[in-house]
Order: C-alpha cells, then structure tokens, then sequence
C-alpha cells in the first residue's frame, strides 16, 4: 500500500534518466548505488571477470547469493580488467555520458589508474563523483585499511555503547555493520543533493564521504561531553524487562508515559512516591522502578503484556528476530518487501523506506548476471565486433547463436 493509495507501477521514478557508474564493493558503496537504483537511475556496476567477493555471501542457491542480489539489485553489470588501458579507456568514454560515479576503493587507487575525479572532470564537467572511504581521501589516516569494526572502534562508539551496559567492562562483538548501511546512506543524501545543486550551476562536483565521520554521528550526546567537562548524572538505560515467557521492551518517554505505565502495573500511588514524583527521581531510581515492571511483567506472557501496555499508551515491543519482523503484517501493508528473481530462483528485498506520492521507490524485480550488459555497453562507447571480441574473449556471433 502506497501514500494516498497510489499505484507505484504507475508512477515515475525520481532519478529516471540518470546514469551510476559503480565501482564500489561489499556494502557501503553497493547500499548507496542501490538506493539510486531503486529511484531509477541507470547503475552501471563495473566488476573484474570473477565478480566482487559479496557474489559467494550466503545464502548461496545454485551459485547465487541473495545476500549481493539485496546490495545490487537493479543494476547492469559491465566486467572490465581495470588493468587493462583499454579498459580505462572504455571507462573514460563512457564518463562523458554519465551523471554519477562511486567508487570505495583505498584513497590512491582510483588517481593510480588515472580514474579520479581530476582526471575525468574535464571529459564531463557534469560528472558528480563521489569517494566512499575510512578516513577520507586525505589526512594522516587516509590510507589506512578500514573496515566497519574498525571504523566502530576508531569512532568511539563501541566505548559509547559500553557505558550504557551496567556491569560490563569489554567491549561488545560486532556482528552488524552498522558504519557501512550509514555512510552509504550520507553518501546517497550528498549526491541527492548535488544533483539539485548541479539543476542550478550545470556543473559536478567531487563528494568524499567518510565513515568515521559517519559513525560519529551516532554519538550526538557523547560527542559533546566528550569537549566539556560535565557532571555524570545518572541515565535511564531502557533494557529489557522479563516477561513469563521472553522479553519485552519500553520506552518510558514522558510524565504521561509513565503516569500509564504506573497504572497499568497496579501501582497508581507511584505518582506521589518522592523515589519516583519527578524525572530526576526516577533517574536517581530507576533500578527500583524497573523491578517494579518486571514484579508484574514476569506473571504474564509477552502478548499479554503487549496489549496492556498498548492499550494505555505506553511505547512497547517484543524483542523479535528479523523473520519475525518480517511477518509482521504492517511490513506487509506498506509493501516493504518486492521479490526478486536470478539465476538461482527467487528472493525477497527490503524497498527503501519511505514512499512518495508521485514517484516508484521499489526495487527492480531481476538481478542480473556478471557481465550480461558488458557487450552492450561495450557498443555503446563505439568499439568494433573485434575490440569488444577481444574485451569479452568471443566473438558476437558466436554470443547470437
């Protein structure tokens, strides 16, 4: 279900007739050129004959991995060896007609094969250009290896993330690459917005996104304790309360939220309790209060307390897994899934998250294979039937038969 019911097969797609050359890999740079395909601009992803290492991610069905189809759906694929000058060449043609070039590679790598924004700016003064990295593109940590554990570390946000873990003294493991979905969704709202910039000046521009600066976004209150010197108070930490059968979640918001929290465990006199009257008490007590939930939470089951606290207005939720959110039938009514089809059988995508009352946002319906749009492409930038012969290693004859 759309906004306003709309049908979105019937509508526009935002960036129809823009063209992404990708060169990006794993995730931060895939996850940005996706959302661009998902708004309709022509991505280009440029892979070596092998493919990138997320082509064998499980799960893996038949030789294809959902887990590169989720990053790159919608996308042509265009197998060069950038080792190649002919195929720096063939890049720099297809430059001048491009609207977007991403890339993640170590700062160096791309001036090194004569593909940085330097070196093509000229071929199209168009050309927004937009380098995803560690560190950024200069500074005395550019050309560090950086990858989102590191980068989770280097930002302070797992040390941020301890402090609110009573009781703990190491850091948490990571198993969520959350430095990667983020910096790829700022490097999308910069080039999003240099292409309205460029509506007015007709002219590109380089953008170079940083995932540390990514991750320190994250730390907004930590980030400004960390420039004066501040007395600690105490800090609510919102954490799970035990229910007779698993876990629910709470937020405790406002004075209203817990006015109708304290009611709906059956202690209303709570209101006027000096531990708890004011937010500075309850912050102060909180340990009591939260033994107070959890003296009522762990007699009922997690539905049960879901539809008292719901009911009275209190913030709530079971702690799911992700196939149970899944199947979770708002996910079904916003249509946040489309099924996608590759050579290994049919999968689900996550659509962007947002909808737009006069534009398509979902994700293409086909994956395509490595290199299935490399002759065409090949064509286009002008090469004879024996130069792309000599690209792919056959003949254009033999491809019709």
């Amino acid at each position: 279900m759309t906004i306003a019911a709309n049908d979105e097969g019937s509508l526009t797609k935002s960036f129809a007739g823009l063209r992404v050359l990708d060169f990006s890999t794993t995730i931060a740079g895939p996850h940005c050129t996706r959302m661009l395909a998902d708004m309709g601009a022509e991505v280009i992803k440029v892979e070596s004959l092998e493919g990138e290492t997320m082509r064998t991610r499980p799960p893996v069905r038949n030789g294809f991995s959902t887990a590169f189809g989720q990053l790159n759906v919608g996308k042509k694929s265009l197998v060069l060896d950038l080792k190649s000058p002919d195929a720096i060449e063939v890049i720099r043609r297809l430059v001048a007609d491009t609207d977007i070039l991403v890339e993640n590679f170590r700062p160096g790598v791309m001036r090194r094969l004569k593909l940085d924004y330097g070196s093509l700016q000229h071929l199209n003064p168009k050309l927004i250009y937009c380098s995803i990295s560690g560190y950024g593109q200069t500074g005395p940590s550019a050309e560090l290896p950086a990858y989102a554990p590191v980068i989770h570390a280097a930002s302070g946000y797992d040390i941020a993330h301890l402090s609110y873990q009573p009781g703990r003294s190491r850091p948490d493991h990571c198993g969520i690459y959350l430095a990667d979905v983020l910096t790829g969704v700022y490097a999308f709202g910069a080039i999003s917005a240099a292409l309205y910039q460029r509506h007015g000046s007709q002219r590109g521009q380089n953008i170079d996104v940083s995932m540390l600066e990514s991750m320190l976004s994250l730390t907004l209150n930590e980030l400004q304790w960390a420039q004066f010197e501040v007395k600690q108070t105490p800090r609510p930490m919102l954490g799970p309360i035990e229910s007779a059968d698993g876990f629910v979640m709470l937020a405790i918001a406002s004075e209203k939220t817990f006015q109708s929290l304290i009611k709906v465990i059956g202690h209303p006199e709570w209101i006027a309790d000096a531990r708890f009257a004011k937010y500075s008490d309850r912050r102060d007590n909180w340990a009591d209060l939260m033994n107070g939930v959890e003296t009522w939470s762990r007699a009922l089951t997690t539905e049960k307390c879901l539809a008292e606290l719901n009911g009275h207005g209190v913030p709530c939720s079971a702690y799911r897994t992700v196939a149970e959110a899944l199947r979770d039938p708002q996910i079904a009514h916003r249509g946040a899934l489309s099924e996608v089809r590759d050579g290994g059988g049919t999968f689900k995508v996550l659509n962007l998250p947002f909808r737009m009352s006069g534009a398509n946002v979902s994700a293409a319906k086909r994956m395509a294979t490595l290199g299935e749009h490399t002759v065409a492409l090949l064509k286009e930038t002008g090469l004879s039937e024996g130069e792309i012969a000599a690209f792919t290693g056959k003949s254009l004859a033999a491809e019709r038969r």
